[in-house]
């Protein structure tokens, strides 16, 4: 074979290398951007899911139905249930959520002094319901007794079936007052109140439209957490040397004025 033709043959397979190369090339290119699109499409989804999720958790009272404040609301929008004579010259607004442990807490030390205040007729108690936990833990056991315990209100006996509420919380982690079954047997605990216009109230969910707005209105109000505890328009839960002694001599002293 001649040289001519053995450097013929050479450049041949060398060019056919190189094309090789090319394509491999090519085909790594090609694989890298399906790849790439499945990424990108995977990362697409998430994206939907986390908004979803993160909406999930947020209250909407038109989501929830329609807004049936309970029978003797009173305040801003009928958001609040108020406990005690309007005559009073001091007034306790408090923030709960039914599943919030530091409620139960705040119930524990201060209820016998509140109860006393209110019942003298010195002191009026607002309560407004709050969904927190649902929120944050998943749920809907603090939307669910929340209602409940409209449907208390609108037969007279919420203070009684809020005590109970509290008195029964479950661990936060357990959204036990999810469960309507739950919230009727408590009722049980209130004379008169398990009744088939309560409980009708309670499987409806009557109250849900005023629950969410209920809690929009904390959002709104810039708070902190659960219980926020304000006297005469002053938050007091956050002063550390507070105590049921404290709030009773304020209220006293206020009474003298």
């Amino acid at each position: 074979m001649s040289e001519k033709n053995r450097e013929g043959k050479r450049t041949a397979r060398e060019k056919m290398a190189v094309e090789r190369e090319k394509q491999k090339s090519a085909e790594k290119r090609r694989r890298a951007l399906i790849v790439g699109g499945a990424v990108v499409a995977v990362l697409g989804l998430a994206a939907v899911i986390g908004v979803v999720a993160a909406n999930a958790g947020k209250d909407d009272s038109e989501a929830s139905g329609p807004v049936v404040a309970p029978s003797g609301a009173q305040g801003k929008d009928g958001l609040a249930i108020p406990v005690g004579k309007d005559s009073a010259k001091s007034t306790l607004t408090v923030w709960e959520d039914f599943r919030c442990p530091a409620c139960k807490s705040f119930e524990t030390a201060y209820r016998p002094v509140i109860h006393e205040l209110t019942d003298a007729g010195q002191l009026k108690t607002e309560y407004h319901l709050v969904t927190l936990i649902d929120g944050n833990m998943g749920g809907s056991g603090s939307r669910n007794a929340a209602n409940a315990a409209a449907c208390a209100q609108d037969a007279g006996k919420f203070p009684a079936y809020h005590d109970v509420l509290f008195d029964n919380q479950p661990q936060e982690v357990d959204d036990a007052y999810a469960r309507n079954d739950k919230l009727i047997e408590l009722a049980g605990k209130v004379d008169g109140l398990d009744t088939p216009a309560f409980r009708k109230c309670v499987e409806d969910g009557k109250h849900n439209g005023w629950v969410a707005k209920s809690h929009q209105a904390f959002n709104k109000g810039g708070f902190s957490g659960t219980p926020t505890v304000l006297f005469d328009g002053e938050n007091i839960y956050q002063d550390r040397a507070m105590t049921p002694a404290k709030l009773k001599q304020m209220v006293q002293e206020q009474n003298k004025r």
